[in-house]
């Protein structure tokens, strides 16, 4: 009789952190998989120590691919990105890849020559990638697909950091993330997170900034589990 090949974890090709189950052996008999960097058995489980995207190479063998600093910029990816030079026609800013990116100076929604942004070396920006390949500069816009403003243009005040990409990703997936759950049951507070591997926080108080900016930068390496239980630390600090 011919053995059936195992099922692949639901969980491929999804943020991971450590303590994630990913597979249950226990529901796979007289079956082999190969397990590559970022996962080990424990008893009849096998378990993410890396924070990362799981990943599976047919038939059987499974990885975790962990998460980068370096960002490759991509289409209508959402970036969080720095002002680092003015010219007439564009402004170039720093989205931590490769290359620099031009911000056309009317890439706005309503933008002409007669209401040009005075944006200034150093102001943060939240925009959307249009244009991207190897060979070129990004390109940026502030406007969304429709040619409104949305949530892009300039982030002021409040406190930019830089992260990995793969947390930008998990602080961006679907349901929230139990950083920010915990976090946004407690406090008030404004968030902007590009796919570059850059979150921006503002708050009415300053300690907020710093308590939310620190239980992000602290979550990376945790579990769900772990990550409400260190927002319940810090916020017991701050009470």
């Amino acid at each position: 009789m011919e053995s059936r090949k195992p099922p692949p974890s639901p969980f491929v090709d999804t943020y991971v952190v450590p303590g994630d189950i990913v597979l249950d052996l226990s529901e796979m008999t007289n079956q082999t998989i190969k397990l590559g960097t970022g996962l080990r058995q424990e008893c009849d489980t096998i378990q993410a120590t890396n924070a990362g995207i799981l990943r599976l190479s047919k038939p059987n063998k499974y990885w975790v691919e962990s998460s980068q600093k370096r960002y490759v910029p991509s289409v209508e990816d959402t970036v969080l990105g720095i002002v680092v030079d003015t010219k007439p026609d564009n402004f170039v800013v720093d989205i931590k890849g490769p290359n620099l990116a031009f911000l056309p100076v009317l890439a706005f929604e309503g933008g002409t020559r007669r209401n040009i942004p005075k944006y200034e070396i150093g102001t943060s920006i939240y925009a959307r990638v249009v244009k991207a390949n190897s060979i070129m500069n990004p390109e940026l816009s502030c406007m969304d697909a429709t040619g409104k403003a949305a949530e892009f243009g300039e982030l002021k005040s409040g406190y930019m950091f830089d992260t990995s990409t793969g947390m930008s990703r998990m602080l961006l997936s679907s349901p929230t993330c139990p950083v920010l759950e915990a976090l946004g049951k407690k406090l008030s507070f404004e968030i902007a997170v590009g796919l570059n591997g850059r979150v921006w926080v503002n708050a009415p108080a300053p300690n907020t900034v710093i308590l939310v900016s620190n239980a992000i930068m602290r979550s990376e390496s945790l579990s769900g589990i772990k990550q409400k239980a260190m927002v319940e630390n810090l916020l017991e600090r701050l009470s």
